[in-house]
């Protein structure tokens, strides 16, 4: 179904431009000379994107951006147009919660492509809103059951285990399912996520974390990358080395998974996690420099499982390395990208226990068979009980 797009501009040569450029990709347009005249169009219809000049009389783009972000909860997709002298605000515009602006003269194609991008970027925060929506429904539900088989059984206790069963099975392949869609969408990390659990919850077993504090980490490090879903294709699957627009694009996807599983009650904790598992011990990591133990422990040990997982792993542009070399990579590393106290904890594991792991859950996939529901929560007996 195609989409509908509002684009907003005082100058009715520029509204005309636009729209003609879209029309001829499938677009629906409806144009305003004016924020006011925009405002109540969006009365009377529903537009997937909108395309607003900043500098307007009357009311300026900021100010119906902002009334977009706060009344119109559905359009997610706003597109800024500003001359070059406006950067500044172009960039206030993209805090308070624009995908992107043009700048004036631009080049058409070039918002096709914004227009473009924005909308499937849309099209995915609103996927994973409805998904979020019904999960809680559903957990919802499930709970409503268990407190009437409270009231009405007086043997209940068998009823209980088997709904408490049924919720932790939905909870598992919940978490499975979000890991597994970015596993399709980047066959280059298959089985990752799973190893790098395992390695995570060797280590957080070796610290001594208490359990509650290693289901966090459990579901952190399966679920790390989860925020790829929101980057696009052409820059996920990109052969060649991103260049700097790309990378700071590519680096949002830190953002997307917080932005995912942050509302979710039971991924609360994991969910920063996710947020920080790009940080560095020394500070010169992202989305925010933070250092030392600013980093959420469940963070700091999923960097050194994550490097080792990547190292000793096959990829299209290189053989995995030996052992020793991805641990003389992590003692080089240890004070600078790591936590000191978790590298050292990790360089203690056995050898012979890492190779079990990774054999283990690689011969789990191979199988078909789902390693972190296969093997139960926390502890995973199917792989600790044989190292």
């Amino acid at each position: 179904m195609p989409e509908n797009i509002l684009i907003v501009d005082d100058e009715e040569i520029i509204r005309d431009i636009i729209s003609l450029k879209l029309a001829e990709n499938g677009y629906i347009c409806a144009t305003a000379g004016s924020a006011e005249e925009a405002l109540a169009l969006m009365k009377g219809k529903d537009f997937n994107l909108i395309i607003s000049d900043i500098r307007m009389p009357g009311m300026s783009g900021m100010e119906l951006l902002k009334i977009v972000k706060r009344d119109y909860p559905n359009i997610e997709a706003v597109i800024m147009v500003t001359g070059v002298t406006d950067m500044n605000t172009a960039v206030e515009a993209l805090k308070i919660g624009a995908y992107d602006y043009i700048t004036k003269p631009f080049n058409l194609d070039e918002v096709a492509i914004n227009v473009k991008r924005a909308l499937e970027r849309r099209r995915l925060i609103i996927e994973n809103r409805d998904y979020q929506h019904n999960l809680e429904k559903k957990v919802f539900e499930q709970t409503k059951e268990i407190r009437e088989h409270l009231v009405k059984e007086q043997d209940y206790s068998k009823k209980l285990v088997e709904a408490l069963d049924e919720i932790e099975t939905t909870y598992h392949s919940t978490l499975e399912a979000l890991s597994m869609a970015l596993d399709y969408r980047d066959n280059e990390t298959e089985g990752h996520s799973q190893r790098v659990t395992a390695y995570s919850l060797a280590i957080a077993k070796e610290l001594g974390i208490k359990l509650d504090e290693i289901k966090i980490v459990q579901m952190g490090a399966l679920l790390h990358d989860v925020g790829k879903i929101g980057v696009l294709d052409a820059i996920l699957k990109k052969p060649a080395k991103l260049d700097n627009v790309e990378w700071g694009e590519m680096k949002k996807h830190v953002q997307y998974g917080y932005g995912m599983l942050k509302d979710i009650k039971f991924l609360k904790d994991a969910a920063t996690i996710v947020y920080h598992h790009h940080e560095k011990w020394d500070g010169t990591g992202y989305p925010n420099a933070l250092k030392g133990e600013d980093i959420a422990i469940g963070a700091r040990i999923f960097a050194v499982a994550d490097t080792y997982d990547a190292m000793t792993s096959d990829r299209p542009y290189r053989k995995a390395l030996l052992y020793e070399d991805a641990r003389q990579e992590i003692i080089r590393c240890s004070g600078t990208q790591f936590d000191p106290n978790v590298a050292d904890v990790f360089l203690k594991i056995p050898k012979e226990n890492l190779f079990k792991i990774r054999d283990i859950v690689d011969a789990c996939i191979k199988s078909g068979q789902k390693p972190s529901v296969t093997m139960p929560f926390l502890n995973m007996p199917e792989i600790f009980s044989r190292l």
